[in-house]
């Protein structure tokens, strides 16, 4: 087993990856707020776990990976306050909150299916997990760290401070001035203090998502669903806590809290963040109105936008960097990447013809190595990939005659771009997809030249057809519901 290292948030450094359970793993990543069309902020978490996901499985661990979708709780302008952001849509749209949820979470699954992001082992909703909210929120009562006004309930970040606990752990935010901090918000004055968060809130007459609790008619905060899901599927300490940095605080932080807060410890061994994808500078995000959606980058239809950028290619331009260094989006940038894809790309389609010769003049035993050693130091994707180039480039130069290779070490180098470039970053050739896809459209194409020709009785037109299609090794089988094909 290679010794992997992951930069653990809560320790601030680098830590030797040792499973609770050897060789097997739990990992929770925190998934999507389902109100709206994913952009590429969204796109690099997913991108970022999924080849943790894959890596971990490469090296040999059952891995159980829980990333949930947030279809309730998810509040537009505070953890504790506003409007649902489900609910809001729903009501602007004139839709059920669960029409609008199903619809983006289908919209986000085919993106990511684009992205080639793995399914994760399970991926609970938190409106079909009220009743194991609505059971930790007792569970925190019971241990004093929560209390009840006006029929919310709310977490009492000051005791749970004063008794050791150290709210602020994860983000190393300090405790007395989130305490003194004043803000002017609806339901502001149900609070002990400011920093105070919410587990169940009461629903006002007009709020459309709504579930009957002990406390009241109302729905859960935002920070619930995770700690019961988590514990629920992967039990009270689990290996891998995953998201973006933005996660950080309020909602990693309360999550430490809570489960603390019933348990006496947090909910996982490892925190790991990826870093932000910016524009100009900025966080990318819906709240900032300055997102691109997926679907906008592989259209193309967006004024920031030059070209269309293929799934590949987003994915690509994420991995070129290292997941805890922020990303910032340009076309250059972007462009560069396209580029860097056609050439691993086109760097396997030239060694899977090259020729062998009895000898090598070129040592490729070392990629191996050198790939699973930047892998194993967190995940260091850019270093990976260089790596790779650099295999690419003595690809080209036996491509070019100027240099020889062995079967062995063709072979040697296809299980590495086997392994990393397929397997582990989990890059596809698009070009391959894409002549399947043509091959599709022109098949139907001449099939429907052929109905047309049988259904004008011109038998010999429709019988050279079949047979040019049989000789190529294609065949034709008429049916009801008119003519299918296969490759025989």
């Amino acid at each position: 087993m290679q010794q992997f290292l992951i930069y653990n948030t809560l320790s601030h450094q680098k830590e030797l990856f040792t499973p609770l359970t050897p060789d097997h793993v739990g990992m929770y990543v925190c998934g999507p707020t389902v109100y709206g069309d994913g952009h590429l902020g969204h796109a690099r978490p997913a991108i970022t776990f999924d080849v943790l996901f894959r890596y971990l499985k490469h090296l040999g661990y059952k891995v159980r990976y829980v990333r949930n979708i947030t279809d309730v709780g998810h509040l537009e302008h505070d953890a504790d306050e506003g409007e649902d952001k489900i609910a809001k849509k729903a009501r602007l749209e004139q839709l059920e909150p669960m029409e609008v949820a199903q619809y983006y979470t289908n919209r986000y699954h085919d993106a990511m299916d684009r992205l080639n992001v793995l399914r994760p082992s399970i991926e609970p909703h938190a409106s079909g997990h009220i009743i194991e909210q609505i059971e930790i929120i007792q569970k925190i009562l019971d241990a004093g760290y929560a209390y009840v006004s006006n029929g919310s309930v709310y977490f009492d970040v000051r005791k749970y401070h004063e008794a050791t606990h150290k709210y602020g752990i994860l983000s190393g935010r300090v405790i007395d001035e989130m305490l003194s901090t004043t803000r002017e918000l609806d339901g502001q004055n149900e609070k002990h203090e400011t920093a105070d968060f919410a587990l169940w809130k009461k629903a006002a007459p007009e709020h459309i998502m709504r579930w009957n609790s002990p406390w009241s008619v109302g729905f859960p905060g935002w920070h619930t669903e995770c700690t019961a899901m988590g514990t629920k599927y992967l039990g009270e300490t689990f290996d891998i806590h995953g998201g973006g940095m933005d996660l950080m605080f309020p909602h990693h932080e309360s999550e430490i809290a809570q489960q603390t807060a019933i348990t006496g410890h947090g909910p996982c061994k490892y925190w790991m963040h990826n870093n932000m994808i910016t524009i100009n500078g900025q966080k990318m995000g819906k709240s900032l109105g300055n997102f691109i959606t997926l679907d906008e980058f592989f259209t193309g239809n967006h004024e920031l936008l030059n070209q269309a950028y293929s799934p590949m290619t987003i994915r690509f331009f994420i991995l070129q960097a290292h997941y805890r260094s922020t990303v910032d989006f340009s076309n250059e940038a972007l462009v560069a990447a396209e580029k860097g894809y056609d050439r691993l790309m086109q760097a396997y389609k030239t060694l899977c013809s090259l020729q062998p010769s009895k000898s090598s003049s070129v040592d490729v035993k070392g990629y191996r190595q050198l790939c699973y050693d930047a892998m194993n130091d967190d995940m260091n994707t850019p270093i990976v990939i260089s790596h790779l180039f650099d295999a690419a480039r003595v690809i080209n130069t036996v491509n070019d005659r100027k240099a020889t290779l062995t079967q062995n070490d063709i072979d040697e180098l296809k299980s590495v771009f086997q392994t990393f470039v397929f397997d582990v970053l989990g890059l596809r050739d698009e070009a391959s997809t894409d002549n399947t896809a043509l091959i599709d459209g022109l098949m139907q194409m001449i099939l429907d030249v052929r109905a047309v020709a049988k259904s004008n009785k011109d038998w010999a037109t429709s019988d050279k057809i079949r047979d040019s299609l049989a000789a190529l090794g294609v065949a034709v089988k008429d049916g009801k519901d008119g003519a299918t094909w296969e490759l025989k």
